[in-house]
């Protein structure tokens, strides 16, 4: 069968350092840090005590009180950004068939926040134990897509995707392939966290996994750099319109890339630690590049996992040098993670944002903090430090690894009719 053509129509973003796209963007090109003392909880007893938490987010002025009561703030992010990317892809629903429309979004913890406040409430009780009707409604992420499509009244397909930091790459991948095959014409995309609380810091601190740069936060999230010393956690949303080409040009909507590869691999090395050698990453990347039936040299731009842990980016790095070999140093080569964090399952579409504007624009944001390059890494290399570049982009590849051994590749490139 011929398979359909893969667009972007709509984007929408609510991140540590911007409330929509313009102002995402705008940051990113500035180099500005989202990260923070954590105001969440008292983090007097954690070994790390700051995040990228999103600056003057208020419920109330979003929702009514009873869509709060049954909404964790994963989903609200969701929905908000969901809001936007509509609006940005100009979508008039009476002339849509819903039918044909779904949503896949992907989410790595889900509404452990609220899963938190409500067993904290629990301890506290002394008599019959009470707990809200909507709880596991705000807990299960799969009320993230549910409450999305309830909204539009979409009926397509409609489900949550959780492959730790991959899980919003493993949603648009899927969505992706709904359309490929004919099965929809439109699918919402993307990815949604909000994990900043005490569990999640706690158990992320237990594992080693956060810097715990506490004295100066603005510049712990240092990706390549070699007094790197773990990620930093982030919160928020992205969402995508993805449309079929032929269903994009019927109705006149602006497209902003193409999605033309996806490569999915799974490590099989350690649950946590990544690949040392980034075998099973190379693959994924090497996956996305066959089914897109591109080269390694036709690509102009990575936006890596770049988490800045100690592990995570030499194991990156070492796979880009095997399947990029020689070509590689002509790459621009950034992390977006270190402005916003890292968004756990949100990341990779939030970092496709920024994919989508670097192509519109032809600029490549910086890697920031990246001060003193770890001399096990490629010395060569464009790692875009400290300043936004001009560069032209036709074809960008975001990278996603998450906990478990899940790699997802993806490829955009500009449309062409």
């Amino acid at each position: 069968m011929t398979l359909k053509r893969v667009v972007v129509t709509g984007i929408g973003a609510l991140t540590p350092i911007g409330s929509n796209v313009a102002e995402y963007w705008g940051n990113l090109l500035k180099g500005k840090s989202g990260a923070g003392h954590i105001t969440y909880f008292d983090t007097a007893k954690f070994k790390t005590k700051f995040a990228c938490q999103l600056k003057d987010y208020n419920p109330a002025s979003h929702f009514i009180p009873k869509e709060l009561s049954k909404l964790d703030r994963c989903a609200q992010y969701a929905i908000l950004t969901t809001e936007e990317a509509v609006r940005d892809a100009h979508i008039d629903w009476e002339k849509i068939d819903k039918n044909r429309v779904g949503v896949i979004f992907g989410t790595g913890i889900g509404g452990l926040t609220s899963s938190e406040e409500a067993v904290q409430k629990y301890m506290l009780q002394e008599r019959t134990p009470r707990f809200s009707p909507y709880h596991l409604l705000r807990v299960l992420g799969n009320s993230v897509s549910g409450s999305i499509a309830l909204k539009y009244g979409l009926s397509g397909p409609n489900y949550i995707t959780t492959s730790a930091c991959a899980s919003s790459a493993n949603a648009i991948g899927d969505a992706c392939y709904a359309i490929a095959l004919g099965k929809s014409d439109m699918i919402i995309t993307g990815g949604t966290e909000s994990a900043i609380n005490e569990l999640a810091v706690g158990g992320f601190n237990a594992m080693h996994a956060l810097s715990t740069r506490n004295d100066d936060p603005e510049r712990a999230s240092r990706p390549f750099d070699k007094d790197r010393d773990g990620f930093v956690m982030g919160e928020g949303a992205a969402t995508l319109i993805l449309e079929s080409d032929e269903h994009a040009k019927a109705r006149g909507a602006h497209i902003y890339a193409e999605v033309v590869g996806v490569g999915m691999t799974a490590d099989t090395y350690h649950i946590t630690a990544p690949d040392p050698n980034g075998k099973a990453a190379m693959m994924s990347m090497c996956n996305a590049l066959k089914s897109a039936d591109l080269k390694p040299d036709d690509v102009d731009y990575i936006n890596t996992h770049g988490t800045s842990t100690p592990l995570g980016d030499i194991s990156e790095c070492r796979a880009i040098e095997q399947l990029f070999g020689n070509y590689a140093p002509k790459l621009a080569i950034n992390s977006t993670k270190s402005m916003i964090g890292h968004l756990l399952g949100a990341g990779p579409a939030v970092e496709t944002v920024a994919i989508l504007c670097s192509m519109r624009d032809n600029l490549v944001h910086p890697t920031i903090n990246l001060q003193h390059l770890d001399p096990l890494l490629p010395q060569n290399w464009n790692y875009v430090p400290g300043e936004a570049i001009s560069r032209k982009v036709d074809v960008a590849m975001s990278n996603s690894f998450g906990f478990g051994g899940h790699n997802v590749t993806l490829l955009y490139v500009k449309y062409r009719e």
